[in-house]
Parts: structure tokens; sequence; C-alpha cells
């Protein structure tokens, strides 16, 4: 089904088109290739596809469900292979009907890797697609992890990168993966930060309602810059993919408030775009930043500003989470630039930032789409409030935006 509604604001920004995604309108990571959008669901167990060859008019093109318990939020594609994370559908669980029961919370802790259970519901893991006829995946292989992986960075080539729940761990840390074999990618290297490995003797440093797990990173050349949740920036060298090394760990958590969530590298400029999410309903985590990083020099990383927030309505009051999700990534082959900063807000939608100067940015352009006309949402207490999410923009300029309950967007920046 395609719909589109009224916006609720735009600036330099025109909505083209908007799809329900076959009924299931909940969306988190957006990957699009040769004319299909895979989208990880949130709420709906499993992944679905969208022909979005003629955008203005996008159709469903399947779904593939999960295992039982089984979210696949994350996904990415290249080399004509669909990647799509195996983990536990967490907010399927009640104990976690309350967000701010997982985001203050040790992942090992919560999810039963610290003291390993015998038995667990759900289905975890890597798995792989062959995607080489266009919107029909086929799976061809499978790489079990013990506690599951959150997200992927594979651009294509031998290396994939996940954060992976591990058995003995305190949360989510950094692995190399070699996808040399497709059908058996197999584990190559990992970090993680001292005090993660309770197994092995080690104690964490920082008090338990920090979340010190990585959310992913994303690597150019041999430097993989990885955001670690409430710990902040940790930059690793990849050089030798079987045994990533620390270059250095930069946290800013406090006093501002962590949960860093992307860490984008411009590495013609020497500059790092570190997004902060905010995870909880009505401002309650507060003010989250989008900053800008020199690091000309890897090892000592400097702030020189942040984003201007949106401030054509007042969102801190509006409800549901408001502030940074995620950053459009600079994938190969998508739109890539070292000036132009895509980014969603949440219940403030979709901007667009000029960073020419990276010390004073622009906000050049802003989409805010209509309110949801159903909930795919079902967890106490949550409202009809426009949550946009994850965020892909094509070579070709045009921007598909997620939503948890709002379906796909198609839109366009007119700066």
């Amino acid at each position: 089904m395609s719909l589109t509604e009224p916006v609720d604001h735009a600036f330099n920004m025109r909505l083209i088109s908007q799809s329900d995604q076959g009924g299931r309108a909940d969306g988190i990571q957006v990957m699009v290739e040769n004319g299909f959008a895979y989208v990880g669901h949130l709420f709906s167990g499993g992944f679905s596809v969208v022909d979005v060859r003629d955008p203005r008019n996008p159709k469903p093109a399947g779904f593939h469900p999960a295992p039982p318990n089984t979210w696949n939020v994350h996904l990415q594609v290249a080399d004509n292979l669909l990647l799509v994370i195996h983990g536990k559908d967490v907010f399927a669980d009640a104990a976690f009907a309350d967000e701010a029961s997982y985001y203050k919370a040790a992942a090992g802790s919560a999810l039963g890797t610290v003291a390993p259970k015998a038995e667990r519901d759900w289905d975890a893991g890597l798995a792989v697609y062959d995607i080489s006829t266009p919107g029909h995946p086929r799976r061809i292989g499978f790489m079990p992890v013990s506690g599951g992986i959150h997200r992927i960075w594979f651009t294509g080539g031998r290396w994939a990168y996940v954060s992976a729940l591990l058995d003995g761990y305190t949360d989510f840390i950094f692995m190399t993966v070699d996808m040399s074999e497709p059908a058996n990618p197999r584990e190559a290297g990992r970090y993680a930060l001292p005090g993660m490995h309770q197994a092995a003797g080690e104690t964490p440093s920082w008090p338990p309602s920090r979340k010190y797990g990585l959310h992913h990173a994303i690597v150019s050349g041999d430097i993989a810059w990885g955001a670690w949740r409430d710990a902040g920036l940790v930059v690793m060298d990849v050089a030798d993919r079987a045994s990533p090394q620390l270059i250095t760990h930069v946290n800013w958590s406090p006093p501002f408030q962590g949960g860093t969530h992307n860490c984008l590298p411009l590495t013609e400029r020497g500059l790092l775009v570190v997004l902060d999410e905010a995870v909880l309903d009505d401002y309650e985590d507060g003010l989250k930043n989008i900053w800008i990083f020199d690091v000309k020099n890897p090892a000592n990383p400097l702030p020189l500003s942040t984003l201007c927030a949106p401030a054509d309505a007042p969102y801190p009051t509006k409800g549901a989470h408001y502030g940074p999700h995620n950053l459009h990534e600079n994938r190969p082959g998508s739109f890539v630039s070292d000036t132009l900063i895509f980014s969603t807000w949440q219940n403030a939608g979709v901007r667009v930032h000029d960073i020419s100067d990276a010390t004073q940015p622009r906000e050049v352009g802003a989409l805010v789409p209509a309110p949801p006309r159903q909930m795919m949402d079902k967890r106490p207490g949550k409202k009809p409030i426009i949550q946009s999410c994850d965020i892909f923009v094509a070579a070709d300029g045009l921007i598909y935006v997620t939503d948890y309950n709002a379906g796909l967007s198609i839109m366009e920046y007119q700066g």
C-alpha cells in the first residue's frame, strides 16, 4: 500500500511517497540496492523487501519472517549479498516494556550472557542471503554468535564488522568477520574494552546502570570508529583484522548524556561526525548531540562543534522520543558527501546540515512526516507520534527513511 500524507513541516525538502511495507509499517535499518529497499523490522519479527524502482509508487515485494523471539532489526547490502542480524527480540519481552530497563543495564546481564543459561529461546548470529536476483533474498549461510548481533558494517569484499554479544562478556563487543566464503562467515578477531570480559576475571570500572557496549563501528581504511554507547568513542586499529588494537578511547559522558550510536569518518577532511542517540520518551534522557570532531590525529580527537538542534517547533515537549537517532553513513555506492550530513531526529523528523564550516554547522533542510496512521508499537503508553528512525540516501539523491510505526518514506532534498 502506497500512501502520501501531508507533512507537519518541510524546509528545502519534499515528500515523494510512503509505503506501509505490506502492512508491516515498523522499520529500523533500511538499505537500497538495485531498485529494492530492504527493511529490518522492530516489532514484526523479520525483514521486508520493497520495490522502489518507481519511487513514487513503492510496492511490497516480500516479507521474510525471523525465528521465534528473534528480531532482524539491522542489515547490510553489498556484493549481491544481504547480511541480516539475529538477536533477541527485546521489545517483545515483557521485562523490557519499559525501555529504560534495557538502556540502563548491561546487555549481558539483561539477556543472560554474562552467566549463560542452558537454553535460550531466540536465534543468535549472522545470516547471509544471496540477492543476485534483486528483491529475492535466498539464504546461503549463517554464523552463530552465542548472544546475538546488534549491527553490521559491510561494504563488500572480504571483511564485515559486527557488534557481537558473546557468552562471558558484559555487553556487545567489536568483532571482525571473514566473508571470503559468504556461505561460511567466520570470526577473525575481536576487541573489548578492559573490564568487559567478566568470564576471564575482568571487573567493570563503570556503574551497572551505564551501558558500556558497542552499538557498531564504521571502518575506513585500517581504522574502526566505534560508537560504544555510554562509553563514547572507541578508535581501533584493524590493519591486522585478526587482532584489533585500541588507538584511543574518548568519553564525554558524564557530563553529557551518552548513548553514542554512530561515528562517521569524513576521511578527506580529517573530521568525524558522532551521534549520541536519544532512547527514552518525553525527553527523559535529556539533550543528545551530534558532534563534529577533528580527527586528523586519530589518537587525539578534538571537539569542534555540535549540529544545531531543530528550532521550528517545541519538540522536547512533543512526546515520544526526541533527539538524534541515525546518520546516513556515506556507504560506497550511495550518496557520499563530506559537507552535507543527513540525520533522523525521531519526533523532529529528518534534518540536513551543511558542515562546510565544521565550526558553524547550518541546518539547510528538514522534513517532519505526518503522524502514523496505525501503531505497530503495542507497548504501554506509546503515542501516535512520528519517530523517524533510520536513513539511507541513494546515489541519485533520493532519501529513504524508516519509522517505528509510519512505514517507509521516500523524500528529496531540494537545497
